[in-house]
């Protein structure tokens, strides 16, 4: 039943599309491997979370990362592991693996300057990614804006700023919005927090939302790139 249900999405996609796939496919796949050349780096960054019912302080600190989804922030004043569910802070974790079937679905125009929007449906019909949407920066080979729908997790968006590490693929600046409806920083590992339950309903009748939005907006100040981070680097230490 999934797989029809797939081949029934790429189907409805094709035949609203106009353009050629098989240049849409060279497109995404030129991009994947321009993302994917970064295998770990260290980034200084001040990182701002705003999620309804938590009061956070902003974040500075380093955030390591390693291919494919090792992360880690190393906060100043203090030490935090950033939480493992509900959170994609990186493009690579964002963009399919694999065989992927691709779609060209025209395109906009973000902060004045002409994007290509694809969309790239998984083969693998047993992944966490069933869908992503790219806006992408075809003059400098970068992607601008992402939406991607997973099993797990709904849809994530993240909107991308470039400067001097656009030859890596790595932003100045992120915001990344996203469901969290259920979602609970725990406070064995973010310590500074208050979370406030919030109000009850007025009305005994009325619904809570479906979904609640959060935003995490990250400014990466510096990076270094590619010298080998060890994996102990990312173990728990609680």
């Amino acid at each position: 039943m999934r797989k029809l249900l797939g081949i029934w999405v790429v189907c409805m996609l094709v035949a609203t599309s106009g353009i050629k796939a098989g240049e849409a496919d060279k497109l995404f796949y030129a991009l994947r491997t321009k993302v994917l050349t970064v295998k770990d780096y260290t980034a200084d960054v001040r990182m701002k979370i705003d999620i309804n019912r938590m009061k956070i302080p902003q974040l500075k600190g380093t955030l390591f990362f390693k291919s494919p989804n090792k992360m880690r922030l190393e906060r100043h004043g203090g030490l935090s592991i950033l939480p493992k569910k509900n959170i994609n802070l990186t493009l690579s974790n964002l963009m399919p693996a694999g065989n992927v079937t691709v779609i060209d679905a025209g395109s906009a125009v973000i902060d004045g300057k002409k994007v290509r929007i694809i969309k790239v449906i998984p083969e693998d019909d047993m992944g966490q990614i069933i869908l992503s949407k790219l806006w992408i920066d075809e003059a400098n080979m970068l992607i601008l804006k992402t939406e991607t729908t997973s099993r797990n997790d709904g849809t994530i968006a993240m909107d991308l700023t470039f400067g001097k590490y656009a030859s890596y693929a790595l932003p100045d600046h992120v915001t990344i919005t996203m469901d969290v409806k259920d979602y609970k920083l725990p406070k064995g590992i973010t310590m500074d927090y208050n979370d406030t339950p919030p109000p009850p309903p007025k009305d005994p009748k009325e619904k809570k939302p479906k979904t609640q939005k959060g935003t995490i907006q990250i400014n990466y100040l510096s990076y270094t790139i590619n010298k080998g981070i060890p994996d102990a680097k990312f173990a728990d230490k609680e």
